[in-house]
């Protein structure tokens, strides 16, 4: 008897232990299965993810559990086509969820609130979608977080300082959305960061200055370490101005005796009284003889002519009574100009960082008597003086309605400026690529027509009446005036950085030739502009990764979405709010491709592009035309530019 009670715990355990392993091998996590089901059913998705209600969801594609199968530990489902806003109760109810990944698909709105409930999740990953709205604050309560990645949506507003919140946060991915204002200064221990491609301003913090230049670049005002300092953009002392310091050795000089310190000090406090009474004497001997002088008339100077070359002298010192070096710090200004201010107002001008373009960065600057200009601050001018001002005296001279005129220029070693008007309607790329959340002014299709056309004008008569290549056409250099009437911007640059400048420089508007050779030439103003018209149709950026595929270019995609007779799939979802234009905007898209037909001499001369534009209301387009979008490398059919657009085409090297 006393051995069956003996046995008895020995069974209990045995028992319990049985019933156990059952439960772990018929276990579902219930509650998450219906959060799951849920979640899929009411997002639209692709085929691909197909969920079995009789399955068990550990088992459903890409659903992780736990090891005892009691919870959703993982939920995995990138690139399968979910499309919509995340639907609230769902997802969040998934409380014991520690990764998340839902990147690459077309997920849009906000994140829900209810997110603020997956407490231990420890990554999540939303890139490459559409989600908008503010930076989520849900997200900042999730203090586990290890990994966090909403790069790629259009997000907006400011990085909050509550993202400190995450102490465990390791990696912290943000580009390529359009977050604003300054950047907070993060405390986690990151070892990943890039907020590159937003339209950030202010300095950047010493916390986040170990991280890369690419890690920042792509934003509107950024400055400090590891990008340029955030000093102003106005020239530095001459090099005779600036006093040279004198080290101290701190060591020998606590082994000066009393004595020797108070010999120093009366020595200096002679010698400052000695240099005091030769200054004096002579005063008083220039005011003996300054009576005896003959006045010398004064010229004057125009403001079109160029500086004197750095090193030289001439009588004109003699008879200004000034120097050589006065006259070289002078900005030149061209005939016809608006502003009457000098070089030394510009010092003292307010500047505020517009952006950091092809060529170095530009600059609002409000002037004490109340004018706005912009300053172009260039960086990597290879040319000398002589060469600079003559291509500054070409630009200057080139007016138009459609062209942003050149004002000024100021040239030294150290320094080269140029000055134009201050549009503040602002650039066709932030009209075009601004945040597109709810307080957006969408971009009507006669806007864009409007600015298609006005840039086409600015350009053509850029290349036809000054002969000039404008070598960097992008969305960023055509600016808006307050009628919406658009102006080409920073052209003929080129020339000025001999071989140096990198092909990189001109992103996705590259000519196919430009790639090979780095010299730009009309057609290659022509293929960049085709670039731009699509850029207007698609509202998508020549460099924007949403294309679908990694290295694609814009021509290429609108090219495979056409061949595959998706067409109304290229346009600007903004633009299909508009009744009656379909039309013109295939129009208009045939036209693109015929410029940037991949052959240069088959694609048209900006005044035949001019014609066609301002022909598509009469519907007098081409039909050869209407045939480029089933194959863009056939061109306009062996179309040619008129004989005056095309006697000289002359090469700049870029």
């Amino acid at each position: 008897m006393g051995l069956v009670f003996d046995a008895l715990p020995v069974m209990r355990i045995l028992v319990l232990f049985l019933l156990q392993l059952s439960w772990r091998v018929n276990s579902e996590p219930t509650q998450d299965k219906e959060a799951l089901l849920a979640f899929i059913s009411r997002t639209p998705h692709a085929n691909r993810v197909q969920w079995n209600d009789s399955d068990s969801a550990c088992d459903w594609f890409g659903v992780q559990c736990d090891s005892s199968r009691s919870f959703v530990y993982s939920l995995r489902l990138p690139g399968v086509g979910l499309v919509g806003p995340i639907p609230p109760d769902t997802i969040g109810r998934l409380t014991r969820l520690r990764v998340l990944s839902l990147r690459s698909n077309g997920l849009s709105s906000e994140i829900p609130l209810d997110f603020s409930n997956l407490t231990l999740l420890r990554s999540l990953y939303l890139q490459g979608n559409k989600l908008s709205g503010e930076f989520p604050a849900t997200v900042t309560r999730l203090t586990r977080l290890a990994r966090l990645d909403l790069s790629y949506n259009n997000f907006t507003g400011s990085i909050p300082f509550s993202i400190n919140n995450l102490t465990h946060l390791s990696g912290l991915f943000l580009e390529n959305n359009r977050f604003s204002g300054n950047l907070p200064s993060i405390t986690a221990k990151l070892v990943s960061f890039n907020v590159s491609h937003n339209q950030l301003n202010g300095s950047i913090p010493e916390t986040l200055s170990k991280f890369p230049e690419s890690s920042f670049t792509g934003n509107l005002a950024l400055c400090g370490a590891p990008l340029q300092s955030c000093n102003p953009f106005f020239p530095a002392p001459a090099p005779s101005a600036v006093v040279p310091s004198i080290p101290v050795n701190v060591k020998n000089s606590r082994k000066l005796s009393t004595g020797a310190i108070i010999g120093i000090s009366v020595g200096c406090a002679l010698a400052f009284l000695l240099l005091l009474f030769l200054l004096l004497l002579c005063l008083r001997r220039r005011r003996r003889q300054q009576p005896q002088k003959t006045p010398k008339p004064v010229a004057t100077e125009t403001l079109a002519a160029p500086a004197p070359e750095a090193g030289t002298s001439s009588s004109k010192d003699d008879v200004t009574g000034g120097s050589a070096e006065a006259e070289r710090n002078k900005l030149v200004f061209f005939e016809g100009g608006i502003y009457s201010f000098d070089l030394e107002d510009l010092l003292r001008a307010s500047a505020e960082v517009l952006g950091k373009g092809s060529f170095g960065t530009s600059y609002k600057a409000v002037l004490e008597e109340g004018a706005t200009v912009v300053v172009k601050r260039l960086k990597d001018v290879t040319v000398m003086k002589k060469e600079f001002e003559t291509q500054m005296e070409i630009l200057g001279k080139i007016k138009h309605q459609n062209v942003a005129p050149l004002r000024a220029f100021y040239f030294s070693k150290d320094e080269k400026l140029l000055v134009y008007d201050y549009m503040p309607a602002g650039s066709l790329a932030a009209l075009l690529h601004g945040s597109r959340g709810s307080g957006r002014t969408p971009l009507d299709w006669d806007s864009r027509i409007r600015i298609a056309r006005g840039a086409a004008r600015g350009l053509a008569y850029v290349h036809v009446s000054a002969n000039t290549i404008h070598g960097t056409i992008k969305s960023s250099n055509i600016l808006l005036r307050d009628d919406q009437e658009a102006c080409v911007s920073e052209f003929g640059l080129n020339p000025l950085f001999g071989s140096t400048l990198p092909s990189n420089r001109v992103g996705g508007y590259r000519a196919p030739e430009v790639i090979e050779t780095r010299k730009t030439t009309f057609q290659s103003d022509v293929y960049s502009f085709g670039v731009l018209l699509l850029e207007l149709l698609t509202g998508k950026a020549p460099n924007q990764a949403s294309l679908g595929e990694e290295g694609i270019d814009l021509p290429r995609w609108v090219q495979s979405v056409v061949r595959e007779e998706w067409t109304a799939e290229v346009f600007d979802t903004e633009l299909t709010r508009h009744l009656n234009v379909e039309e013109e905007m295939v129009q208009l898209l045939q036209i693109a491709m015929a410029c940037v037909s991949v052959v240069p001499d088959q694609r048209p001369a900006m005044p035949e592009v001019v014609r066609m534009i301002e022909d598509m209301n009469r519907g007098e387009t081409d039909n050869a035309l209407r045939q480029s979008s089933d194959d863009p490398s056939k061109g306009s059919d062996g179309r040619t530019p008129p004989p005056e657009s095309r006697t000289a085409t002359p090469s700049s090297t870029p």
